[in-house]
């Protein structure tokens, strides 16, 4: 089949997820890509661009058998403009995020056009995949508040439609990578907890180091690794930390290679996320393939990704049962050092998901 993979936000986990899917594939995938950039702009008039190249594409290798596209997509724009290469192929919409249920930046009210956008680009596609049921049922659960702003006309019928063509198809992940740079010596000294997520308001940073400075305070050793993308001139939250734990601190901002950050998760001896909005958690899994000991809120979508026996060991209820498991972890570095999760990542690799993804656009 020749698949035509649409993403017009083509950086991090979303460029990570369709290059990765364009290399496993058994069949050819061609990649129409943006900038990850101007997100706003993508959703409103990326299709201008997104028509062109699919014109270009179709022109020269033949329209596609079948379509994936990303969240991102003004999906029924993109089929407008984009006519007659689209004519009857079967289009598929993969939600990585949505922006009825993100949550927005503290001070700013939702708007509800993107919201939309997504309803209209779910209508309009054959088939919907949610990269975890918690997101998939988040999104319905939102989707009658939305369509009752309106005056008449608000189309409720739609939403056992859009179910009735979803299902939950997880993210693949290239873990393959970070076997090459697995250290040979074992870790010992202070345990080292790993902050690998975005620096931004919704991962909930100061929760995080909260916890650090409370069990600091007592007395506990430990050592401190921050990476992740920072989208903000200057987190307040990152600053503070960087001076308050300036001596425990062995890594502090964005790894600049992926290399670089391989190596900064073989370090790591423990992982913790205080996320208020995680759909799938592509950090979360890398770091515990690459043997931290993940201690996450028990909400969102960790209780899919953590198995339901090792609930009580690794997801945490609140801020205090945070700083009791954490508490442990720092007391008994020996037994967590020990714990090796990695296979709680596996089924998510590319090796094991691909047949999945490719019978769907087979079928």
């Amino acid at each position: 089949m020749n698949l035509y993979l649409v993403s017009p936000y083509h950086t991090g986990s979303h460029r990570a997820w369709a290059e990765g899917y364009a290399r496993h594939s058994a069949h050819p995938v061609q990649l129409i890509a943006m900038a990850g950039r101007f997100w706003k702009w993508r959703m409103q008039g990326g299709a201008l661009e997104l028509a062109r190249q699919v014109d270009a594409r179709a022109r020269r290798l033949g329209p596609p058998d079948a379509m994936l596209v990303t969240d991102m997509v003004n999906l029924p724009a993109l089929i407008a403009l984009a006519r007659p290469w689209l004519n009857d192929v079967p289009i598929h919409f993969y939600a990585h995020e949505n922006q009825l249920t993100y949550p927005p930046p503290p001070g700013e009210k939702r708007d509800l056009t993107y919201g939309m956008i997504n309803t209209l680009s779910m209508v309009a596609a054959d088939a919907i995949h949610f990269n975890s049921a918690y997101h998939r049922d988040e999104f319905f659960d939102e989707l009658p508040r939305l369509l009752k702003h309106f005056p008449d006309y608000n189309h409720l019928e739609i939403i056992p439609q859009l179910r009735a063509k979803s299902d939950v198809l997880p993210v693949g992940l290239d873990l393959s990578f970070f076997d090459d740079f697995r250290p040979e010596d074992s870790p010992d000294g202070p345990l080292r907890i790993l902050w690998n997520q975005r620096w931004e308001y919704d991962k909930k940073p100061g929760d995080f180091f909260r916890a650090l400075y409370a069990l600091a305070d007592e007395g506990l050793d430990f050592r401190v690794i921050v990476a992740g993308e920072n989208f903000r001139r200057q987190p307040e939250e990152f600053a503070q930390a960087r001076e308050r734990l300036a001596g425990r601190i062995l890594h502090f901002g964005f790894a600049e290679s992926r290399a670089e950050y391989a190596r900064l998760l073989w370090r790591a001896d423990v992982v913790i996320s205080a996320a208020i909005h995680e759909f799938f958690g592509v950090s979360v899994l890398e770091a515990i393939y690459c043997g931290a000991y993940p201690l996450l809120p028990n909400r969102l979508s960790y209780p899919e990704l953590i198995p339901p026996d090792l609930h009580a060991a690794h997801l945490y209820a609140d801020f205090d049962d945070l700083l009791a498991k954490l508490r442990w972890a720092l007391t008994h570095p020996r037994a967590v050092r020990a714990q090796n999760r990695a296979w709680v990542a596996a089924p998510y690799r590319w090796e094991r998901l691909v047949g999945r993804y490719d019978a769907l656009f087979g079928r």
